[in-house]
């Protein structure tokens, strides 16, 4: 007690409040990094080194066995002069359309929808639809492989229902093939995206969506005035997440199409496995890894620096 009238009779009788050792208010104590420094190191030795590791790899043409021929930038300019690996990463970004902007746009028209008139059995709706995204990809595949078959179920119920025309073999077109693997991203995505846009609508103040009606803003105002700038944080987790998840998808590809028929369904994370482990070429695989990752990254930080400018 004696300390603190003291320090309340040196501050002109306020209470000071700045923390002893003449730290600022807010300023982290030094010893907080000694709790983030394992995570940091476990992932310097195991995510950051292996990334410069292979920046080192990408500057040789190497087949992972024979004495590596220093190559500089060749790797790198054969990214964007070899047809197939730029279609690759042209692949990606349609996929990010199917995994990132359709699940968003439905996503945004059902919670909508949902927050005017109260469903009954939200939740476990919610909890089906989030179900595939906790399935194994490995696991996704294989069914809808199975299921996009040319005698599979989908073509079995088109040609049930009079729709012959419409049947084909979904995974060997080479028209829509990528859209096929798309679709199976939207459906597994679907879920998460739902999920997060159901919880940040829930935390939305009731008062706003009165106060709009009072106003007389239409369903179209009142999701562009109150709904929409209420969800952008949760936008923004979505689109992080579903684009990374677009530009690195790797497992549905490689168990359902192997990026075929030709290379209609080829995506950069594909080749850099192909390029690596059967065409042995390991200085062009850790170049496109490299160039992937950090595309990763700077859609990432241009999403995020959005939806901070969007606050």
């Amino acid at each position: 007690m004696t300390s603190l009238t003291a320090r309340i009779k040196a501050a002109g009788g306020r209470v000071n409040d700045a923390p002893s050792g003449g730290r600022a208010p807010g300023e982290p104590s030094r010893i907080g990094y000694l709790y983030i420094l394992p995570a940091v190191i476990i992932y310097g030795l195991f995510v950051f080194a292996p990334f410069l590791h292979s920046i080192y790899l990408s500057l040789f043409d190497w087949d992972g066995v024979s004495p590596m021929e220093f190559v500089g930038l060749k790797n790198y300019g054969a990214i964007w002069t070899n047809p197939i690996f730029r279609s690759a990463f042209v692949h990606s970004l349609e996929l990010v359309f199917f995994y990132t902007v359709l699940p968003l746009a439905i996503g945004l028209v059902l919670v909508s929808a949902i927050q005017r008139t109260r469903v009954r059995g939200t939740a476990f709706f919610r909890t089906a639809l989030f179900i595939p995204y906790v399935i194994a990809p490995t696991v996704i595949a294989v069914i809808w492989r199975w299921i996009l078959a040319p005698k599979g179920p989908l073509n079995s119920a088109l040609d049930a229902v009079g729709l012959e025309a419409i049947s084909r073999p979904w995974l060997g077109d080479f028209t829509f093939a990528l859209p096929s693997v798309g679709m199976v991203g939207t459906w597994v995505m679907f879920g998460l995206v739902l999920a997060l846009l159901l919880a940040g609508v829930q935390k939305i103040p009731q008062e706003r969506y009165e106060a709009a009606r009072v106003d007389g803003a239409g369903r179209w105002m009142e999701f562009r005035a109150v709904t929409l700038p209420g969800l952008r944080y949760e936008i923004t987790v979505v689109l992080v997440l579903t684009v990374t998840s677009a530009l690195r998808n790797f497992d549905i590809i490689y168990v359902m199409t192997s990026g075929g028929p030709g290379y209609a369904t080829v995506v950069p994370s594909y080749l850099v496995y192909q390029q690596a482990f059967k065409v042995g070429a390991v200085g062009a695989a850790a170049a496109m890894g490299a160039v992937l990752v950090i595309l990763t990254i700077v859609v990432n930080l241009l999403v995020a620096r959005g939806g901070r400018g969007a606050s």
